[in-house]
């Protein structure tokens, strides 16, 4: 390889100009930012016939255990495994093993107290699976609680 200091902009302008061109209907594939780096990625309209063509076998989804561990990481990182199961109330150690086999979580280093427990943040791999860029763009709490996830309707009493 060699070493070429090209500017920033001129990168971004090479990047913004070749995913213009693969905007265009001919091809199957666009560029997206994802993971803080860039990715081609199939377009929604040809996904379908490029995944029968490689018989491509879907991704396998997370059980709940496992979203409900990655979420508290993701919004409690770096996290213990004990505070984690103090938040759930069960033993994580499968679920919190799956997720570092799957690479969506990493180790982070271990805590100052007794014993030095691991701590577990979110991986590179945590933000291209959900297509983020940084941990600012998972929703926050807030969004969580709406009118809309209540059962029944309100009775207003006189």
């Amino acid at each position: 390889m060699f070493d070429a200091d090209i500017p920033d902009k001129d990168i971004d302008q090479a990047i913004k100009v070749i995913s213009e061109k693969y905007k265009e209907d001919s091809f199957s594939f666009r560029i997206e930012h994802v993971g803080g780096g860039y990715q081609f990625l199939t377009k929604p309209s040809y996904q379908s016939s490029i995944g029968i063509l490689l018989k491509q076998q879907s991704k396998k989804r997370l059980s709940n255990s496992a979203l409900e561990t990655l979420s508290i990481i993701a919004y409690r990182q770096p996290v213990t495994k004990s505070q984690i199961e103090q938040i759930r109330g069960v033993n994580c150690d499968y679920t919190t093993q799956k997720l570092l086999e799957k690479e969506l979580i990493e180790i982070q280093g271990k805590a100052d107290t007794i014993g030095r427990p691991l701590l577990y943040g979110t991986s590179p791999k945590f933000m291209e699976y959900f297509g983020i860029n940084d941990l600012s763009e998972l929703p926050s709490p807030k969004d969580f609680s709406s009118e809309d996830n209540t059962i029944g309707e309100e009775r207003i009493e006189d």
